[in-house]
């Protein structure tokens, strides 16, 4: 099992490594896709119109939302047996449940977003969850920003560990994490709906067994509650 601290120590090693390239990001987010609430002034709009068409043709090649964009198949050793048909079949009806929670969420909206920041600053990052029950899509997306996120690269030179960095109330952390063991004051907040925000750092990284999650409540950046 790994220790918050291990992670924390990870975290704080990976966001050092990423601060030489801060300073480009911001100058391409500020040229290409200012905020509105201010920054420097711009008086030509070419790049901020291309960084747009290109991630609209991004979504419409890529992940296209008026039309099916994936699909589910068995493997090929089986897939010309009875067997085979038979799970091809079930998988086809699987892709189509998918598809119709895919079209009924978010998903477009978010996904234009994360290739916006895909052609500014060369990543896009897409956040999936569980939407609640009776929610009409099974899905919930959100587009991370770069800031609120560090990637650190694998032993295959891979970037397949992200750390994301979070403020959630304390009734949002135990909606997510219900098992969670939470300290006493949390847990008052949860109940009178306190709506400060804590500060807290989920991560994902591969291991042998598969793909590894935590959520680690931090009081400071380097130390865990």
């Amino acid at each position: 099992m790994v220790e918050p601290t291990e992670i924390l120590a990870r975290h704080a090693r990976a966001l050092e490594r990423r601060r030489p390239f801060e300073s480009i990001w911001q100058a391409c987010y500020d040229h290409v896709l200012p905020s509105p609430s201010g920054g420097p002034a711009l008086f030509d709009a070419t790049a901020a119109d291309a960084a747009e068409q290109l991630a609209a043709s991004l979504l419409a090649e890529l992940t296209p939302p008026w039309s099916r964009w994936f699909g589910l198949a068995p493997t090929r050793p089986v897939e010309d047996t009875p067997q085979g048909r038979a799970v091809a079949e079930a998988l086809e009806d699987a892709a189509a449940t998918l598809q119709g929670h895919f079209d009924r969420s978010n998903f477009a909206i978010e996904m234009h977003q994360a290739f916006l920041d895909l052609v500014v600053a060369g990543t896009g990052l897409l956040l999936v969850e569980e939407a609640p029950l009776g929610e009409a899509s099974a899905f919930r997306f959100t587009a991370v920003p770069l800031r609120s996120a560090v990637l650190e690269e694998g032993p295959t030179g891979r970037l397949d560990t992200v750390f994301r960095q979070a403020r959630l109330s304390a009734a949002e952390i135990r909606r997510r994490h219900p098992s969670a063991v939470l300290p006493p004051e949390i847990l008052r907040a949860a109940t009178t709906d306190d709506p400060a925000p804590l500060p807290v750092l989920e991560a994902v990284w591969p291991d042998r067994s598969g793909i590894r999650y935590a959520a680690l409540l931090t009081a400071e950046p380097d130390r865990p509650v």
